[in-house]
């Protein structure tokens, strides 16, 4: 619980850029559960509006927004013309900041469907003007709030990944933890407390100004098909403060599972604890259970939750084989959604060449073997090789369209004439002669190559090795 106010004055060290620019130490993770948030707090930097208005963290702010591009809101401005709407409004919008009367618009709601046809995630797309302050929050605000997070804690923070926490989950098991705690809380973003929230942000920030105007962004309205409604919970993903805001209300749950001496990874809303028996599991999922409910008004989705083997879970897109060495592999359901999104692009690409289609899916396939680079079963890159192949295959063959065309073409990449007219007659569908010899042999995997098709399984090798 807070401290009470001494009444002592504040000994905050000097701003981080009045002593050269470096940023001052922070007291590390030894914080637990009970911890005297007021006393830490007065070790940290003060945040200040006028901290977050610098012209140089404004600057900074403005490039990264720029640079990531996104939507426009519901002003329809876009990144583009973010300049030229500064130059006229800055001035005020910064006076109404730093006077504490600056009102955030409302936020355009996207609905985008979830993996597997799971239902939807909404999205909340904020102006860019009110991401650009954001985003100089976001920068004042993260360096000295990360510090305070739990080593066990990999999404949405600097120099940590999704990779490094999949990592971890398999030393865990490999420890001997074998049994985990899948955990999956419901709606996570949409449930969120505002005031628990803010309890939080208060113990950490003592500027009623920055504040007030998260608070304004959190209840900031959601505008659907021209209509606003008022948001008194959650904190719709889409705007650069709001994975710091869910970092920072979990924190809370972090520094209980030390407390209780606890072995797990979180990566944002998704939490894996790892025990020594299934027994351990049931008992630690019903604990947390009522610690979420109690203090921070979360609560788990019980069909999505599981005490199991970690073989039989995924964690972010991650399996393991059984056994002590506990090998990463790619999880059957990451495969799959892979695939789904791959079919999309071949059904636009039936009317293009087949050049231009590779061109299109290499990003793609490159983007995915580089995020399962850690996987040491390479099962799951081989069959997607030949699948992506064949897919290749059917393209053609559906181009091709006629029997005497599809038999003037097996002709021209080296068939004899019978068996380029057997073939093209056969009566068989697009997919089965995407696999049968003669179109193997008339479309060979050299010649994809040759036009510039990622192997999947070469370039695994090639990443492992780097």
């Amino acid at each position: 619980m807070p401290e009470k106010d001494t009444g002592k004055p504040d000994e905050r060290p000097g701003r981080p850029w009045e002593a050269g620019g470096g940023t001052a130490e922070v007291p590390g993770h030894a914080c637990q559960a009970g911890t005297a948030w007021n006393e830490e707090a007065r070790r940290w930097p003060a945040m200040e509006m006028e901290e977050v208005l610098r012209r140089e963290n404004m600057m900074k702010a403005y490039q990264r927004v720029t640079r990531n591009k996104g939507a426009p809101g519901i002003d329809g401005v876009t990144v583009e013309e973010l300049a030229g709407v500064l130059r006229g409004r800055w001035p005020q919008i910064r006076e109404e900041l730093l006077n504490d009367c600056y009102r955030p618009q409302p936020v355009r709601k996207v609905e985008i469907p979830k993996p597997g046809g799971r239902g939807t995630r909404t999205l909340g797309i904020p102006t860019v003007i009110d991401r650009l302050i954001q985003q100089a929050l976001l920068q004042i605000m993260q360096p000295h709030l990360d510090a305070t997070f739990s080593e066990a804690s990999y999404g949405f923070r600097p120099k940590r990944s999704a990779l490094q926490a999949v990592e971890k989950a398999r030393e865990h098991i490999v420890a001997g933890y074998d049994w985990v705690v899948d955990m999956d809380l419901e709606k996570f973003f949409d449930r969120v407390n505002h005031d628990v929230l803010m309890a939080r942000v208060a113990r950490r920030i003592k500027d009623k100004r920055i504040l007030r105007l998260i608070r304004r962004y959190l209840q900031a309205g959601l505008m659907d098909e021209g209509v606003v409604s008022a948001r008194k919970e959650g904190t719709p993903q889409g705007g650069p403060l709001s994975p710091l805001l869910s970092n920072l209300l979990l924190d809370e749950f972090d520094k209980e599972l030390e407390a209780r001496g606890h072995r797990f990874v979180r990566y944002a809303d998704d939490c894996n604890i790892y025990v020594r028996s299934q027994k351990a599991g049931e008992r630690v999922l019903a604990s947390v259970e009522r610690f979420l409910a109690k203090r921070l008004r979360l609560k788990i989705n019980r069909e999505k939750s599981a005490v199991a083997r970690p073989w039989k879970r995924k964690f972010l897109g991650y399996t393991v084989l059984p056994g002590r060495e506990a090998k990463l592999k790619v999880a059957p359901e990451s495969e799959k959604r892979f695939k789904e999104k791959l079919r999309q692009v071949f059904r636009v690409g039936r009317g293009r060449s087949l050049g231009r289609l590779i061109e299109e899916l290499s990003p793609k396939l490159r983007g995915w073997v580089t995020y399962f680079r850690r996987a040491e079963v390479r099962r799951a890159f081989e069959t997607l090789d030949e699948w992506v192949r064949r897919r290749l295959r059917v393209v053609l063959w559906r181009q091709w369209k006629r029997p005497k065309t599809r038999a003037k073409e097996l002709r021209r990449r080296g068939l004899d004439a019978d068996r380029a007219h057997q073939s093209a007659c056969n009566g068989h569908g697009p997919w089965w002669n995407a696999g049968a010899s003669h179109m193997n042999q008339a479309v060979p995997n050299a010649y994809l190559a040759q036009l510039g098709l990622v192997c999947l399984v070469q370039e695994h090798r090639r990443l492992q090795l780097s």
